[in-house]
């Protein structure tokens, strides 16, 4: 392997992880920065940091078109950074975001079925898209309306469902070091 310029950067260097809420980007980026050794960052972490309140505050003071301005920042903040990003479920939501993912690989989806996801996850307040009414309708509306925008901007897509948390980060470095 070719010495490394300051400067340089390489698929290796900054991770993103995608998907539905729920999915354990977060726990799985933590993970998954230990073993690379690097940093997590995590974009939800990074707004509820800058603004000072809860993503649920933020989204009952100043609605979710707030936030979103908050997680484009954000992302583009993090997306030059060497690190494990875990982004927001709705980070694909924006244009502007997915070109961003695009344009920085590698993108990792962990992908799951809204019925895994709402085990893990219904009834969450800190979730404000699901925190009332339906959590299993609401997130199988939400992967109708987000998995083909994942799929445009992943570059390895894992089955979450049937695979343990550190099996998807061995395969997660695998991919990365055969990248």
């Amino acid at each position: 392997m070719a010495k490394k310029e300051k400067g340089d950067c390489d698929r290796y260097d900054r991770p993103v992880l995608i998907g539905l809420m729920g999915v354990g980007k977060s726990s799985i980026g933590r993970r998954l920065a230990r073993k690379l050794k690097m940093p997590l960052i995590d974009l939800d972490d990074a707004i509820v940091t800058q603004a000072g309140c809860t993503i649920p505050e933020i989204f009952a003071r100043q609605g979710e078109a707030a936030f979103r301005a908050m997680e484009h920042a954000a992302l583009q903040q993090a997306i030059t950074k060497r690190a494990v990003i875990a982004t927001g479920g709705g980070v694909v939501g924006s244009e502007d975001n997915c070109e961003l993912l695009r344009a920085h690989p590698p993108v990792i989806w962990l992908k799951a079925s809204p019925e895994f996801l709402a085990d893990r996850i219904g009834g969450d307040p800190n979730r404000p898209l699901i925190a009332s009414g339906d959590a299993l309708q609401r997130l199988r509306e939400l992967a109708e309306l987000r998995d083909p925008l994942y799929q445009q901007c992943a570059d390895l897509v894992l089955p979450r469902d049937c695979m343990k948390k550190d099996e998807i980060v061995t395969v997660i470095t695998q991919f990365l070091r055969a990248s």
